[in-house]
C-alpha cells in the first residue's frame, strides 16, 4: 500500500532494498512500533514488535496483491496454503530487526531534511512541477494514514536505509567473478560428432524362448495391465432428446420461406456500367445513339477499355442506385440501355452475362431443417428434464432407471484405463468433457456422483459400473510387445557398446573421420554451441558433456530418438570481456545488487539472532484463519 508513498527513493539502494523484500529481508514496510496495540503482538524482535492490526494489513495487501495477478480475491486461507504468511512476517521481522538496531545506533533524519524528502518526492508534485499538499493528503487519505503517521514512516525509513547504503551501498561486483560468469553465459564450442542410429546396431534376430521369457520375468512390471474401468453414461443435449419426427410439415415449410438466401442463390448479372460524368462525354453519347450507334461504339469513340467499366457479377441488391438497378435487371444478356439518369451522373449499361436465380428445393433440405427445429426445440427443454433428472437420482434412481423412465439412451462404452485406452490399447470414443476420465477414476462402484457440464447447454452422467483390478499379463498376451522391447533394448547395449568402443579410440588418439567411415557414417559438425543450446543437432547431455573440459573432450550421449551420439570438442572461443560493454555491464548491475542483498541479508538475519525473535502463533492463526473456514 505504501509503493506510491515510497517514489522518493528511486536510488540504486530502493532497487536493492526491492530485491530484499522479495528475499523476506524487506528493508521497508510498516514501522514496527507505528500500529502497535497495547501488548496484542505477533511477533517481536528485541524491544520492537509486530502488532496483529500490522500483520493482518500487510498480509492483506499482499493478498490483495497476488489477486489482482490471478484475476480473483485471494483469502487469508488460500494465501497461508501459499505459504504468504511467512514471507509477510519476514518482511516485518527484518524490518522491525533494522528499526531496532537504528535505535541502538541513535540513527536519525534531522526535520530540514524529511521537508526536503518529501517535498521533492516523485509521487506527490504538481503536473506543472512543484511540490503539491493537496496530492500528498489525498494519497494518505486514500491509504488511511494521517501526515504523522506517515511522516513518522518515511522517518523510520531513512534511517533503515542509512543502514542499508553503509553496509553495501560500496560493494561491486569483483571483475574475476564478473569475468567468469560472462564466459560461463557466452563461450562458444565448435563439435565434431557421428550420430550412430539404429543401422549401426545392424540386425537383430529374434530371440529364442528361453531368452524372451527370461527378458520377461525380469521386466513384467513394465507389461502389467493397469485398472480399466467400465461406466454407464448418459448424455443430455439438445441433440440427444431433438425429436424431428414431431416436427410438422407446416413448420418446415415456414423455416425453409422465412430464410431464402440460404437455400438458393438470386440472379446476378455481369454490368458494364460507363459513367458519363463531363458536359463533353454525355454530348458525345447522346449524338452516337442519335445516329444509331451500339454501346461497344460509344466505348470505342471515347477510348475506354470494358474491363475498365466492369462491374463484375452483381445482385440487384447489390447496385444502390434504384434507377440503374431496375435498368440493369430490365436489359437482356448482351443488351444495351440507352442513357440512364443515375444518381450522380447519366449511365450506359450493358449486360454480358445473366446468372439466373436458384433455390434449392424443399425437398432435398427437408430433413436438415426438421432436425434443426428438433434441436432448437429441445434445448428450450433440457433444464426442466435436467432437474426432473437430478430429482430423480435425489430419490435413489439409477441411471438405468432414470433413462428408461425418460426414454433417454445410456451409453456403455468398453472398460478404458486412466488413459482413455482400451483393454487392446486403442483409443476408447468418450464423450468431450474435461475431467470424465479422472472423474471416473476418482469414484467407485455405487457412489453417485455429480453432473458434469457438456459444452454450452448440455449434462452428462455417469456411474461407475465395474472396476477390473490391475494384474501382471503372461507372456502370451503381450509376446509382440516383449518382443519389440527386448529387441529395443538389445539395440541400445549394441549402440552402447559401438559409442563406448569409439570413446576408447578417440581417447587412445583416433581419428573421429576414420571411426565414423568404419561404421558408415559421417562427421558432423556444431558450431557456437553454449551451455544454453537446446534444440539443436546434440542432445542435453552432450551439450553438458562437452563443456566438461577443455578441446579435445570426447563423450557420448542417448538422443532422444534412441540413437548415440559421439563427440569430440574441437574449438573453444572466449568472449571478449568489455566491462562497459551493455550486456555485461547489465550482468554487472544484477551481480553488484546480489552481492549488496546478501550482505544486507546476512546483517539482518544476525540482528535477529542477537535480539532475539518471538511469534506468538495464536495471533497469527487468528490474522490467517488457521483451523476455520476460508
Amino acid at each position: 500500500m505504501l509503493n506510491t508513498l515510497r517514489e522518493g527513493a528511486k536510488s540504486w539502494i530502493s532497487k536493492l532494498l526491492l530485491i530484499l523484500l522479495v528475499l523476506s529481508f524487506a528493508v521497508w514496510g510498516i514501522s514496527g512500533s507505528m500500529l502497535n496495540i497495547g501488548s496484542d503482538k505477533v511477533a517481536t524482535v528485541g524491544d520492537e514488535g509486530v502488532s496483529v492490526v500490522e500483520f493482518d494489513r500487510a498480509y492483506r495487501q499482499e493478498l490483495d496483491r497476488i489477486g489482482r495477478q490471478i484475476g480473483r480475491p485471494l483469502s487469508t486461507v488460500e494465501g497461508a496454503a501459499f505459504g504468504l504468511p511467512g514471507q509477510v512476517l519476514g518482511q516485518l521481522l527484518a524490518e522491525a530487526a533494522l528499526n531496532q538496531t537504528a535505535t541502538d545506533l541513535n540513527l536519525g533524519v534531522s526535520d530540514e531534511e524529511m521537508v526536503r524528502l518529501i517535498q521533492t518526492a516523485t509521487a506527490f508534485q504538481a503536473p506543472g512541477g512543484g511540490f503539491d499538499r493537496a496530492l500528498l493528503a489525498r494519497v494518505l487519505q486514500a491509504n488511511g494514514f494521517t501526515e504523522d503517521e506517515f511522516v513518522a514512516e518515511r522517518r523510520r525509513f531513512e534511517e533503515r536505509r542509512q543502514i542499508a547504503e553503509a553496509l553495501g551501498g560500496g560493494i561491486k561486483t569483483p571483475a574475476p567473478m564478473l569475468e567468469a560468469f560472462n564466459q560461463h553465459a557466452n563461450e562458444t564450442r565448435t563439435v565434431n560428432f557421428v550420430v550412430l542410429d539404429a543401422a549401426a546396431a545392424g540386425e537383430i534376430p529374434a530371440p529364442d524362448a528361453e531368452t524372451l521369457s527370461a527378458y520377461f520375468e525380469d521386466n513384467k512390471a513394465r507389461f502389467r495391465a493397469p485398472e480399466y474401468r467400465k461406466a454407464v453414461l448418459l448424455e443430455l443435449t439438445p441433440e440427444k432428446i431433438a425429436k424431428p419426427d414431431e416436427v410438422s410439415e407446416e413448420e418446415v415449410r415456414q423455416a425453409y420461406e422465412a430464410d431464402t438466401s440460404r437455400f438458393g442463390e438470386p440472379e446476378r448479372r455481369r454490368i458494364l456500367q460507363l459513367s458519363l460524368t463531363g458536359e463533353e462525354a454525355q454530348d458525345t453519347a447522346r449524338a452516337a445513339l442519335e445516329a444509331g450507334k451500339n454501346f461497344d461504339d460509344i466505348l470505342a469513340e471515347l477510348q475506354i477499355n470494358a474491363e475498365d467499366i466492369d462491374l463484375g457479377l452483381m445482385t440487384r441488391g447489390d447496385l444502390v442506385d434504384p434507377a440503374i438497378a431496375e435498368a440493369a435487371f430490365a436489359l437482356g444478356e448482351g443488351e444495351a440501355s440507352g442513357l440512364v439518369e443515375g444518381r450522380f451522373a447519366p449511365v450506359l449499361l450493358k449486360v454480358t452475362e445473366v446468372s439466373p436465380a436458384h433455390k434449392t428445393p424443399l425437398a432435398e433440405v427437408a430433413d436438415t431443417l426438421r432436425q434443426e427445429i428438433a434441436v432448437e426445440k429441445a434445448s428450450r427443454e433440457i433444464l426442466d428434464l435436467h432437474d426432473e433428472i437430478e430429482d430423480a437420482r435425489a430419490g435413489g434412481a439409477t441411471l438405468a432407471e432414470v433413462s428408461e423412465r425418460f426414454n433417454l439412451t445410456l451409453d456403455t462404452p468398453p472398460a478404458f484405463d486412466a488413459q482413455g485406452n482400451a483393454m487392446d490399447g486403442g483409443k476408447v470414443t468418450l464423450p468431450e468433457v474435461d475431467g470424465l476420465v479422472s472423474d471416473v477414476f476418482d469414484s467407485d462402484v455405487g457412489i453417485e456422483t455429480d453432473v458434469l457440464q457438456m459444452g454450452r447447454t448440455g449434462f452428462l452422467w455417469f456411474e461407475v459400473s465395474e472396476v477390473v483390478p490391475a494384474r501382471d499379463r503372461s507372456l502370451d498376451e503381450v509376446r509382440d510387445q516383449v518382443v519389440a522391447a527386448w529387441t529395443e533394448a538389445e539395440r541400445g547395449k549394441r549402440l552402447d557398446a559401438a559409442a563406448g568402443e569409439m570413446v576408447s579410440a578417440l581417447n587412445d588418439g583416433g581419428e573421429l573421420a576414420a571411426l565414423a567411415a568404419e561404421r558408415g557414417t559421417e562427421v558432423r559438425t556444431a558450431e557456437g554451441v553454449k551451455r544454453s543450446t537446446s534444440g539443436g543437432p546434440l542432445p542435453a547431455d552432450a551439450v553438458s558433456g562437452v563443456f566438461s573440459g577443455p578441446v579435445g573432450t570426447v563423450g557420448r550421449a542417448t538422443a532422444s530418438d534412441g540413437s548415440r551420439v559421439v563427440y569430440r570438442v574441437a574449438d573453444v572461443q572466449v568472449p571478449a570481456f568489455f566491462r562497459e560493454q551493455g550486456e555485461i555491464a547489465t550482468l554487472d548491475t544484477r551481480l553488484a545488487e546480489a552481492l549488496q542483498a546478501s550482505i544486507i541479508g546476512q546483517y539482518v538475519q544476525e540482528r535477529e539472532t542477537a535480539l532475539g525473535v518471538s511469534v506468538n502463533q495464536a495471533n497469527l492463526n487468528r490474522v490467517i484463519g488457521a483451523g476455520q473456514g476460508g
